[in-house]
């Protein structure tokens, strides 16, 4: 939600990048995007924030430090984006008060809407079309701009993790069966062993995904478009970029939600 009003409000609003000269732009990627508001600083107040609120009655931390950890986190991306030329501070501030607008609104329907996303049969068929129209109906510019690629592999990823997510509620571990948590253990050198195996294995077979992935969609509609793989022209097209993107990045979500833990249950991993 945070990151497609994000990217979407730039296209929309269409306020420039910060001049340069005088500024001197270190990250020329995203320069063909517009500047307001920052979708960085956005993701940054979101994640740091939504990750603050929902482990504070979870585990034992002193409720002072979890709130300076978010916000040092926050404003250290919010300062990135300032030296690396990208943003202006208004950019900057204004993508951070729309983050902190989206989580006052939507956090008392928190429990709801994860309620609903894990148990409605509804919630595979609702997470993919969805966010396919979305991307299918991003607004148009005169010339192309990474926003909506970014945003079709954001929301893919999400769509994929989302259904990943009720399906292992479905027919693995119910996230509402209950029980206590059970955070931390005691840093060994066997432990460091076992977490670096869990996150090696899992990091592989999710490139592994994206890099399979990749290749068959982009054969299928260079075979269905009549372009070559490589034609960096056409895999911008709508009709190109949006399947390509949201199918590659959805089957990345749903193999880090699903395929992942399974594979890590049956290596022993768990």
């Amino acid at each position: 939600i945070v990151m497609y009003i994000g990217q979407v409000s730039k296209d929309i609003l269409k306020w420039p990048r910060p001049l340069s000269p005088p500024v001197v732009k270190l990250e020329m990627r995203t320069n063909a995007e517009y500047g307001m508001p920052s979708t960085h600083a956005m993701a940054a107040t979101a994640i740091s924030f939504s990750f603050f609120i929902a482990t504070m009655n979870l585990y034992k931390y002193p409720f002072e430090l979890g709130l300076v950890a978010a916000f040092v986190f926050s404003t250290l991306v919010c300062l990135s984006r300032l030296y690396t030329g990208m943003h202006t501070v208004l950019d900057v501030i204004g993508g951070a008060l729309i983050s902190a607008v989206l989580l006052v609104l939507l956090y008392p329907a928190w429990d709801t809407i994860d309620h609903l996303l894990l148990t409605s049969p509804f919630c595979p068929l609702f997470s993919i079309v969805v966010p396919l129209i979305l991307c299918y109906n991003y607004p148009k510019l005169d010339y192309y701009s990474p926003t909506r690629g970014d945003t079709t592999t954001i929301l893919g990823a999400a769509a994929g993790a989302t259904v990943g997510f009720w399906l292992n509620n479905q027919y693995a571990a119910s996230a509402y069966a209950g029980g206590s948590v059970q955070p931390g253990f005691p840093l060994t050198s066997s432990t460091v062993v076992f977490v670096l195996a869990r996150f090696f294995v899992g990091i592989l077979l999710v490139l592994l995904t994206r890099w399979l992935m990749k290749s068959v969609v982009l054969g299928v509609l260079g075979y269905r478009y009549k372009f070559p793989i490589g034609d960096l022209e056409a895999r911008r097209r709508l009709e190109v970029e949006v399947p390509y993107k949201f199918v590659t990045y959805s089957s990345v979500g749903f193999t880090a939600t699903v395929i992942v833990p399974l594979l890590h249950e049956l290596l022993g991993l768990m």
